[in-house]
């Protein structure tokens, strides 16, 4: 309880507060890149605490919320087969697809289930072993060891009914694109502290270098996060764009070797499909050729599937921090957590999620 009540002390809240407005001479506009930290600032009301010259926006900071629709209607596809079971974590269940959702698709028939770990999908294959068990890969780098650990083991064991539908995704792909965007009004970036505890801080330097914008790695309590917005106000202050690490008593520069070593073993970048940031280099992880026979895609011979438009759902804007979830038109109307247009609105870490629970339920 002790590192909960430190970092969410209000005396300390207040003197990060009263150093960030002594500090900040000119509007800035920061990025956080976590979902959690998305959670966190509302929650807290971190945002409105600070002065008028800080602006806050959410970045696509998670995973639930930036795999495309068209993966979900593979997922959907998939759970209707004879003979399979689709396994996933429990938020992706009410997240719509095109026409539908994995919930509806288990009241019509088809074999979902929620897990906790990748792993008890892959116990789930050796107990029903005339069954095609797919683990419905979704996540940043935080959650890819336990899958990679999941699929090593398979391999180990000779296990053939368990395999992946990847949807796996690698953060710096992203906020480089944000940043290469022409019209980017992003100076600085909080960093998902969660993904450098495992991948480390060296893919952050070059993009701090290249674009000019400082990366301060962020923890998810309210003084991690006003820790983390003073570092990068006060580099923007002095005209500095270097990585900073607010989070070294969770984050190693070198990271988590074995996680490291395990997601090397298993896994190589590829390019990939985001809600909202399309198309990106290197975005993705994919298995490689030698764990290739796990790829559900490549297994059930699912093809490359069609680009889904959202409709309604402003999610892509949302995700870009280009749209407040509040100042979407349908928030809160047509668009709740109890029918949900798009992942913001009902994943566990989505923006959307984030506005109505803290500022529409709270009110």
């Amino acid at each position: 309880m002790k590192h909960q009540t430190e970092y969410r002390a209000p005396d300390t809240v207040a003197r990060l507060v009263a150093a960030i407005a002594k500090t900040v001479r000119q509007p800035w506009t920061l990025m956080e890149i976590c979902g959690g930290q998305t959670h966190a600032i509302v929650r807290a009301g971190l945002d409105r605490l600070l002065p008028a010259e800080v602006t806050l926006v959410h970045g696509p900071g998670c995973p639930v919320c930036v795999t495309p629709v068209e993966i979900i209607d593979q997922a959907i596809a998939l759970a209707g087969r004879p003979g399979v079971t689709l396994c996933s974590f429990g938020d992706m269940l009410r997240v719509p697809g095109s026409a539908s959702d994995l919930l509806r698709a288990r009241a019509a028939g088809g074999d979902v289930r929620a897990v906790y770990s990748p792993l008890d999908a892959l116990a789930l294959a050796q107990r029903e072993p005339q069954r095609q068990v797919v683990f419905f890969a979704v996540g940043f780098e935080t959650t890819a060891p336990a899958v990679a650990a999941a699929v090593r083991q398979a391999a180990a064991l000779a296990i053939t009914n368990f395999s992946l539908l990847c949807a796996q995704v690698r953060v710096p792909p992203a906020m480089s694109a944000i940043l290469a965007a022409p019209d980017c009004r992003i100076q600085g970036f909080l960093a998902a502290g969660h993904v450098c505890a495992v991948m480390g801080l060296s893919e952050y330097p070059p993009l701090a270098a290249r674009f000019r914008v400082p990366v301060v790695v962020t923890g998810f309590e309210p003084v991690d996060i006003l820790a983390g917005v003073l570092g990068c106000l006060r580099q923007l202050e002095a005209g500095e764009a270097r990585v900073e690490n607010a989070y070294d008593r969770v984050v190693q520069p070198a990271g988590n070797p074995a996680a490291l070593a395990l997601l090397a073993q298993v896994y190589q970048p590829v390019a990939r499909r985001w809600r909202g940031l399309g198309q990106l280099p290197d975005s993705g992880l994919g298995l490689r050729p030698a764990y290739a026979g796990f790829d559900a895609a490549t297994r059930f011979d699912l093809g490359t599937p069609a680009v889904v438009d959202s409709g309604e759902c402003r999610a892509g804007e949302v995700l870009q921090g280009r749209l407040r979830p509040d100042r979407c038109p349908a928030f809160a109307s047509r668009c709740t957590p109890e029918r949900p247009l798009g992942a913001p609105m009902v994943s566990s870490e989505g923006a959307c999620a984030a506005y109505y629970r803290y500022r529409v339920d709270a009110a």
